[in-house]
């Protein structure tokens, strides 16, 4: 397939390249959309400097996310690089999302630059990309992974072409253990999102902000047992299942709780307190348009479950053995720095570098400056490994 389907001019003295790679189908119907499960692509958007060709390529990757328009393509262009954003056969719906999918999407871009001629492939997981990047590189230099939970490829069937090196750019460590970290334990009773348990409710003002370590550790667990709960669930609704339904859908409420929201001085960083990417924690809380808001029995095996979803920043990054870049805002309120600390710690067989960048926010909104340091350092670092 022709990869280059339409160029423009993405700034001055920059040209934006949207690029098509043929991507392997699901085994299931898990995109409504027949345009896009016929395509057979994956798309991305590749933003080059003019003058000579830049042997180079740094990819921006979400499981989810639209990042053919990233913030970083056009500083990160501007400095000598070709700047790649990424989006997967999930892009804007990750309800019936397989992780495996999303790698071999990374493994069919990841090809097509190297066909492109780009000589060197720096892998970026932004955000939630900690659940795929750390993945794919550790599956591509030595594929083990066979039957993924809820059904996903056989990776060991498929060719991962591996990347030069790895930058976790704004991000946590796993889709699991993050959302784990926002459950509302006070729900307790899935079918009765309203219907609290003050014990564990950390928006009622009995319970603080500042609240006592005695509560936050009762909180904590009690999010993990949440987390277990839903994952017993979709397992017994999977067995259960007439013939010829494959999956089931669901919702889960209550996915934006996290005591550090509401109070700085858990794991103090510069962040905003009493605010979250969506607005107030409360309203985030109960916010239809959320992270894992609508989710099905396979995909929440794959992606959500802490005792079965592969894609595991800690755990992959311990196997990857290309240089690691670890950038992080001390300002986000999403992926905190302690997240950073404990994917910085679990690389064990790679040079690994980590930067802190005072301030800066989840998507360094209103903060150019600081986004040209995450990016200046970015591409300085991958020269360095030339």
């Amino acid at each position: 397939m022709n990869a280059i389907t339409h160029s423009t001019t993405a700034g001055p003295g920059l040209t934006r390249t949207l690029l098509a790679a043929p991507s392997v189908p699901s085994k299931r119907v898990d995109i409504y959309s027949g345009v896009a499960r016929l395509s057979g692509t994956v798309w991305a958007s590749e933003v080059v400097a003019e003058g000579p060709s830049p042997d180079t390529a740094v990819m921006v990757v979400h499981p989810t996310s639209n990042m053919l328009g990233h913030y970083a393509l056009e500083p990160l262009a501007r400095r000598g690089v070709a700047a790649v954003g990424l989006t997967t056969r999930y892009v804007g719906n990750d309800s019936s999302l397989i992780t495996e999918n999303c790698l071999l999407d990374i493994a069919a871009m990841v090809a097509h630059l190297r066909e492109r001629g780009y000589r060197r492939v720096i892998l970026v997981g932004n955000s939630g990309g900690a659940s795929v990047v750390p993945y794919y590189q550790a599956q591509a230099e030595h594929t083990t992974v066979t039957d993924p939970p809820g059904g996903g490829p056989d990776l060991t069937a498929h060719t991962l072409p591996p990347a030069d090196g790895v930058v976790m750019l704004n991000a946590h460590s796993g889709r699991a253990r993050l959302l784990t970290e926002w459950l509302d334990p006070a729900i307790a009773d899935e079918s009765e999102p309203f219907v609290r348990d003050p014990d564990l409710d950390m928006f009622d003002e009995r319970n603080g902000p500042p609240y006592t370590a005695e509560f936050v550790a009762r909180f904590r667990a009690a999010q993990v047992e949440r987390n277990h709960r839903i994952t017993r669930w979709a397992q017994a609704r999977l067995r259960s299942l007439p013939p010829g339904v494959d999956d089931f859908p669901f919702v889960v409420h209550g996915t934006y709780a996290d005591p550090r929201s509401l109070d700085g001085t858990l794991e103090p960083s510069d962040r905003e307190v009493g605010v979250s990417l969506w607005g107030p924690p409360a309203s985030a809380n109960y916010l239809p348009a959320a992270i894992a808001r609508y989710t099905t029995a396979r995909s929440w095996l794959n992606q959500w479950s802490l005792e079965h979803a592969q894609g595991d920043a800690l755990r992959w990054l311990r196997e990857v053995t290309v240089p690691v870049l670890i950038v992080y805002g001390t300002g986000d309120t999403a992926a905190h720095p302690r997240h950073a600390l404990d994917m910085y710690e679990a690389v064990r067989k790679a040079p690994r570098d980590l930067l802190a960048v005072p301030g800066a926010g989840h998507y360094f909104e209103g903060q150019p400056e600081l986004r040209d340091q995450a990016c200046d350092r970015i591409v300085a670092w991958a020269a360095d490994r030339n």
